[in-house]
């Protein structure tokens, strides 16, 4: 490992993750899987200023560290305000490409419980998962867990595929697998007592599923691999980092939520710097 890199491996680093991604050398991320501060739905503290151009500083600095064929995972929603939806989210998304990413792939994260909706409107039960890949992604494990119903039977016709010109080519018959790849839907169980079981964890306000960044783990990265949390919060993509064997790159800039994060990982058995 790069010795400025193994600096910060693997500690709780409390810094403003614009300042400490100067720091880091250019393409040393494998993968990031984060969520940030949208559109003031907390104020964390009062210890943070967010606004569309210090996201634009972390977008680009996310590229610039981001090996290539690396991955960056960017959990986000948006808010209404005075009737009208932020399209947040999108915005985000499309800086993203202009600063040189792939938009790989968009998964619904799907709530299983969500709080009451605005006057007139439907419950909101979901938050984007954008991934976005530096050039070809180098690891791609996608997870085959969905239930297949027909699982033993083989296909009733022949499989066929449309190519470029019109034509048909015939791929065969096929055997139905037990388990078959995901859709782009992901469902969670959220909120105190589901997204982790760590009861630290609620001491924060805003804590992800520790399954939701286990998948993502697991699908863009291999054991070894440097996981990165710009905005780190609890600890959970730290935590669930170490479960999976994983290293990890842990920053967060309010100190209260550093403590939170220390605590969880010491709980695991692991030695910390701060």
């Amino acid at each position: 490992m790069d010795e400025e890199m193994n600096k910060f491996i693997g500690k709780i680093n409390n810094d403003d993750c614009i300042k400490f991604m100067k720091k880091l050398p250019d393409n040393c991320i494998d993968l990031t899987v984060t969520s940030p501060p949208y559109d003031n739905l907390r104020d964390y503290e009062n210890k943070l200023v967010w606004d569309y151009n210090t996201f634009r500083k972390v977008a680009r600095e996310l590229y610039r560290v981001t090996k290539k064929g690396g991955i960056v995972v960017w959990v986000i929603a948006d808010k209404t305000d005075k009737g009208n939806k932020s399209l947040t989210s999108f915005k985000h998304a499309l800086y993203f490409q202009e600063v040189g990413f792939n938009i790989y792939d968009v998964i619904i994260y799907e709530k299983a419980g969500s709080g009451p909706p605005h006057p007139n409107r439907y419950f909101n039960s979901f938050e984007y998962m954008f991934v976005m890949s530096k050039g070809k992604p180098n690891t791609v494990n996608l997870l085959k867990d969905k239930r297949n119903s027909c699982a033993g039977m083989s296909t009733f016709g022949d499989i066929t595929r449309r190519e470029k010109d019109g034509s048909l080519t015939n791929k065969g018959k096929k055997v139905i697998n037990e388990f078959g790849i995901r859709t782009n839907i992901w469902r969670y169980n959220n909120g105190k007592g589901f997204s982790s079981k760590d009861k630290i964890a609620y001491e924060h306000p805003a804590t992800f599923p520790e399954k939701l960044v286990e998948d993502h783990i697991k699908s863009w990265s291999n054991p070894g691999d440097i996981v990165f949390d710009p905005f780190g919060g609890s600890g959970t993509t730290a935590k669930v980092s170490i479960d999976l064997d994983r290293q990890w790159l842990y920053v967060e800039k309010v100190e209260k939520y550093c403590d939170i994060a220390k605590r969880r990982i010491q709980n695991m058995g692991v030695e910390l710097d701060v």
